[in-house]
């Protein structure tokens, strides 16, 4: 095995197995369903964790795509205050915003729409995206797709991404597109899943097809630096439970270091997050976690009692086929997105029930899936008394 930017050969790997499309929702149980051998390794010269396989972008990010940033309160709460953020930081009412993977246009709602453009692949949300008057275009974003616009839309003051970048496969084209099409004073600006964060939560949910990578700041200052790029800042982020937004621009501008990168440097450095060592011992923590929650599932259910889940989550058919947890042992799971109701988990069959049945259904024992927006669920909840809420995470 090799890692994908450097090339050096890496021994050491975490394997979860036979692992299908984590967003790939089946109308029935019979539908058939592409699978890959999921298994991690971690490349020491750019620090990066990443997978081994993974499908082909179209099968992730085809017509279909089921979910909308707009459909979670959190999400639009959390982009407006992220716009709020960068008007001030760019300090200029004028300016071109490029989003990667801009969904429904929940984040570039927020900027005028004759200086920004976002790039969606899926058919979907693009579409609503669209309906919305957002300009966005169906399509990957590359230098060809770039040379198609319009030339007030080939070159940006700033290029965003939020759970995106890591969802790109080769990222020394994904970097040198941006430095063709990124001004001279610009500044590149993406939040991802952070690895620091996966490793002290024991969250490996948070690893599957469209996860290609997990970053830290090591990885992220390493990689852009090949490519006269630095690293400035980076601000810790409550999203997915845990996420880092990094903050780039020209090496030539000579911009200082922040004293917070610094210090999550320094953090990272003590907590072996860039290590192989870090690795390992994030491995163990997986395989004792598999065990803790599968001998909890079986109590349960041996006590004569029944389970469901809350959220469709796609971080869940990562538990869920990695575990070998079956619809016998997860009768339902409720969930609000429109296109996951009426259909079933990908690789486990577990069927999606609408929501709205959540409250009487009467189950006591809730796998909440969804852990990541607990304290939003909780408040939502509150009213509900006698059920037992339980995940993976430590």
């Amino acid at each position: 095995m090799k890692c994908r930017i450097s090339k050096e050969l890496v021994k050491d790997y975490i394997e979860f197995g036979k692992m299908p499309i984590a967003n790939g929702f089946k109308k029935s149980i019979s539908q058939k369903e592409f699978t890959f051998n999921m298994k991690v390794i971690f490349g020491k010269k750019f620090s990066l964790f990443q997978l081994v396989n993974f499908p082909k972008p179209e099968k992730m990010f085809g017509k279909n795509y089921p979910f909308y940033t707009s459909s979670s309160k959190f999400m639009v709460n959390h982009f407006k205050k992220y716009s709020e953020w960068l008007k001030k930081l760019l300090k200029k009412k004028k300016f071109n915003v490029c989003e990667l993977g801009s969904n429904d246009g929940t984040f570039l709602k927020n900027f005028n729409q004759n200086y920004s453009i976002g790039f969606e692949p899926s058919k979907s949300v693009h579409s609503v995206a669209v309906k919305k008057g957002i300009n966005s275009i169906n399509k990957f974003f590359n230098n060809k797709n770039i040379k198609s616009l319009p030339k007030k839309f080939q070159k940006y003051d700033v290029i965003i991404g939020s759970n995106v970048f890591c969802h790109i496969p080769d990222q020394v084209n994904l970097i040198r597109t941006i430095k063709n099409s990124l001004t001279n004073n610009g500044y590149i600006i993406f939040e991802e899943p952070y690895l620091g964060s996966m490793y002290k939560k024991s969250s490996y949910d948070q690893i599957y097809d469209e996860h290609i990578y997990m970053f830290s700041v090591h990885s992220v200052s390493k990689l852009y630096k090949k490519f006269n790029f630095d690293l400035i800042d980076a601000i810790p982020q409550t999203t997915h439970g845990g996420s880092m937004r990094y903050i780039l621009r020209h090496s030539n501008l000579k911009k200082k270091k922040s004293k917070r990168l610094r210090k999550i440097f320094q953090t990272e450095k003590d907590e072996q997050i860039n290590s192989i060592e870090g690795f390992k011992s994030f491995k163990k923590k997986i395989e004792k976690s598999k065990i803790k929650l599968k001998k909890k599932i079986n109590k349960i259910i041996n006590n004569g009692e029944q389970i469901c889940g809350y959220g469709a989550t796609s971080k869940s058919t990562t538990i869920l086929n990695y575990c070998q947890i079956n619809n016998k042992m997860i009768k339902c799971i409720f969930d609000t997105t429109k296109d996951k109701i009426g259909k079933y988990t990908p690789g486990t069959n577990i069927p999606i029930y609408d929501y709205k049945f959540f409250k009487k259904s009467g189950f006591k024992n809730v796998f909440l899936f969804a852990w990541n927006h607990k304290k939003e669920i909780m408040k939502k909840e509150k009213k509900l008394k006698n059920i037992k809420w339980f995940s993976h995470i430590n």
